[in-house]
């Protein structure tokens, strides 16, 4: 595929007038004044071809004037309709260029970073009527292409000590210039002026020379974060906000040329209360503040259904919370991405599969999709209608399909995990990374230049199978900053750099703008989650039985089993809870504590004992697994290493204190409704997502069989209240100990 570093639009240059009017052939040939003869004649002929220019003589433009000189004005168009920019956010604002014809292209140019302005040091003026210099035209090239080499350049003889003198080497080196003097061409004249003749050899030879530098920042897991301090470093230092990431985020911005800004998936659901309250719109309303660009789909995407996932993307009331602000909601101003979400009812994708964005006439791909077995931890509300493919298959059957646009450049923002035991920077995957995402990324067609992952909450910079793979922690506590190139030759894409920054609050000012905005759902999540849910006899406390026991994980396991006993949720006859997933140790107070009114519990007391937005799994286990699961409870000497679970009302069993690991639980002891565990027969199994992901060392269920998906725990909680209040602590007699010296 032939790259162009040309634009689709038309500069016509005279020696004051721009013009774009009548259309034109697409050779010079139709130029009166550029014979066959003319030296130049192929590359005015290309320059017409590639419109970057219609002529000099408006409205005819039969003419080129190859002989005129370029001054600085018309020299900004040239680069600006080559180069396809389009921004002028961060130009300056010079103080000579109002009003002139090619104010727009300087202003553009000044802010792609190609020129600086004329009068240094102050630089506050363009000089749009002077003519340009063969040595500042060296300049306009080197920052415009990105040369950096001097291997191979001229050492002409009129050079040493100009102040261009290294742009000059480097423009000999890319062999844009030839020399001024042929046929010894020892010479470059810098002090000379440009003609358009000579102007149309530099873009033609320049054309697939350089490289185009893009910086690419990335989030993963964000999960409506906007207003969460978490903890970074040996220091524990804050880090988090959305009013820090986005002054992180607008910080990197503006020392970049060119920059996107990326999130793998999970940007909404499973959020704190300030979002959750409010159907995750503040989040969107974040983003579309900090200026995010895309988000692949992530598995908590679908926590609320496909329905409500479209309307984050085009925006529209909520039946519920509609307008809570006093303000409708307007939609994502980014582009979600589902490149393996299928809607069946069209075979359609659910969202675009990939966005094509260009740089400087440089396209580069980014396919966004979530993990395949997102039906296996989600509610099957949230997936009904659509099939979820495979991610590999996915990818590499897109790869053609962008290669025969010419796109070389591949990003994949794939919500799926794996972990590393390296560092967050550079390359320190040190003990490579886990499966399922190493499979992945091994398995994905070698056109793929760069893998930003999620869904496990790790941070790390990976160098797989000659691709690179990020993942930045959670909720904003960190983001990828990539530094990349673009080469003009091959439309290829070079990994320069990258790094996992932490958004530390010291030193860093908080954006206003995202601060004014967390306040505001600060102050009206504060009154709704005053909302009472049900009520309590007495306290539920997380105070610990030394069988393990405490009355909040009860309940919670019991509600657990409640949202997915009936047939059609799951048909489960036991849940467990890891003690980990219960975020108070206060559990539920009886007292009230914001006017709601002793024995009432506020949904945001609920949030509070569950904020993490774990899906719950009901899985196929044997008795024998539901016995090895039981023994991993135990997976330390020590009794601080052991996690034992909280279980649901039916279930018991006994362990014993002092008995060797891998053989504490009696495997008799242990009966579901009252009757004993049968080690060959099958049991339906609820527990959260996090635990059937093996989360906190329980691999033994990664073994289960016929996963489906269910509701948030959370919203399983909440339920369980409002169809069983009054609630009184749930005896702790499910879990029996022997030899405990506490007993």
């Amino acid at each position: 595929m032939r790259k162009r570093f040309t634009a689709l639009l038309v500069v016509a240059l005279a020696s004051s007038v721009l013009v774009v009017t009548s259309p034109v052939g697409m050779a010079s040939d139709r130029f009166v004044d550029v014979p066959d003869s003319n030296i130049f004649h192929d590359d005015i002929s290309w320059l017409a071809q590639e419109d970057i220019t219609r002529g000099c003589n408006p409205p005819e433009n039969d003419m080129f004037c190859p002989t005129e000189f370029v001054t600085r004005g018309q020299m900004a168009a040239f680069f600006v309709r080559a180069l396809g920019l389009t921004s002028t956010e961060g130009a300056t604002d010079f103080t000579d260029t109002d009003g002139n014809i090619f104010e727009e292209d300087i202003q553009k140019l000044s802010a792609a970073g190609i020129t600086r302005g004329c009068n240094p040091p102050a630089n506050d003026e363009y000089c749009p009527n002077e003519h340009v210099t063969r040595g500042q035209m060296a300049a306009f090239f080197v920052r415009a292409l990105n040369l950096t080499s001097t291997d191979g350049g001229t050492d002409f003889t009129d050079t040493d000590g100009n102040i261009f003198e290294r742009d000059i080497l480097r423009l000999s080196a890319a062999d844009i210039t030839r020399g001024c003097n042929p046929p010894a061409n020892d010479q470059y004249c810098p002090h000379d002026f440009i003609t358009r003749q000579q102007m149309a050899a530099f873009f033609h030879r320049a054309d697939g020379v350089g490289s185009v530098a893009l910086q690419i920042l990335a989030i993963n897991d964000f999960h409506g974060n906007i207003a969460t301090t978490g903890e970074w470093g040996d220091d524990e230092a804050p880090v988090g906000r959305a009013d820090y990431l986005a002054s992180y985020i607008r910080a990197a911005e503006a020392e970049a040329r060119n920059s996107i800004f990326v999130s793998a998936g999970d940007l909404i659901g499973a959020s704190p209360l300030i979002s959750a309250l409010f159907q995750d719109e503040p989040t969107i309303e974040a983003m579309n503040l900090i200026g995010l660009d895309l988000n692949a789909v992530g598995n908590h995407e679908f926590d609320e259904g496909p329905e409500e996932l479209l309307r984050m993307q085009n925006g529209g009331a909520h039946p519920t919370v509609a307008d809570a602000d006093g303000e409708p909601f307007q939609g994502a101003d980014f582009e979600f991405l589902a490149a393996n979400v299928e809607v069946d009812a069209t075979g359609d994708t659910l969202f675009p599969p990939y966005s094509v964005r260009t740089f400087w006439n440089q396209r580069v791909a980014f396919i966004g999709m979530t993990l395949e077995g997102t039906p296996e931890i989600v509610t099957q509300e949230g997936v009904a209608g659509l099939t979820f493919h495979d991610e590999v298959e996915t990818v590499n059957a897109l790869v053609p399909e962008l290669q025969a646009e010419g796109i070389e450049a591949i990003v994949v923002l794939v919500h799926e995990g794996g972990f590393s035991e390296g560092g967050p920077e550079g390359d320190e995957c040190e003990g490579g990374l886990s499966d399922p995402l190493n499979s992945i990324v091994t398995g994905f067609d070698d056109a793929v230049d760069l893998v930003i992952a999620g869904h496990v909450n790790d941070e790390f910079v990976c160098e797989v199978d000659g691709k690179w793979v990020t993942m930045a922690d959670n909720a904003g506590r960190l983001f990828t900053d990539i530094d990349t190139l673009i080469d003009r030759g091959t439309g290829d894409l070079e990994i320069v750099a990258i790094d996992n920054v932490p958004t530390y609050h010291e030193g860093m000012t908080a954006a206003s703008d995202l601060t004014e905005l967390i306040d505001k759902y600060d102050e009206l999540s504060a009154e709704a989650g005053n909302t009472v849910i049900g009520s309590i006899t007495e306290d539920i406390p997380e105070v610990y039985d030394p069988s393990g026991e405490t009355a909040v994980g009860n309940l919670i396991a019991d509600a657990q089993l409640a949202a997915t006993d009936e047939a059609g949720e799951g048909e489960a006859v036991v849940a467990f809870m890891n003690n980990g997933g219960v975020r108070t140790d206060a559990g539920f107070v009886y007292a009230e504590s914001s006017g709601e009114g002793d024995g009432n519990v506020t949904y945001a007391e609920a949030f509070a004992v569950q904020p993490f937005g774990n899906s719950l799994v009901t899985i196929t286990l044997t008795g024998q697994q539901i016995h090895d699961l039981l023994e991993q409870q135990f997976q330390g000497p020590a009794e601080e290493d052991w996690e034992i679970l909280h279980v649901s009302d039916g279930f018991t069993y006994t362990w014993d204190y002092d008995g060797a690991v891998g053989d504490k639980v009696d495997p008799t002891s242990i009966t579901i409704a009252g009757n004993p565990l049968d080690l060959d027969a099958d049991y339906r199994v609820t527990v959260n997502s996090f635990l059937a992901g093996g989360g906190d060392g329980f691999s033994v269920l990664l073994e289960g069989t016929d996963p489906l998906g269910g509701d948030v725990d959370l919203d399983a909680l909440v339920d369980y209240f409002g169809e069983n209040s009054l609630i009184p602590p749930p005896e702790l007699d499910r879990i029996d100990v022997l030899n405990h010296p506490d007993v």
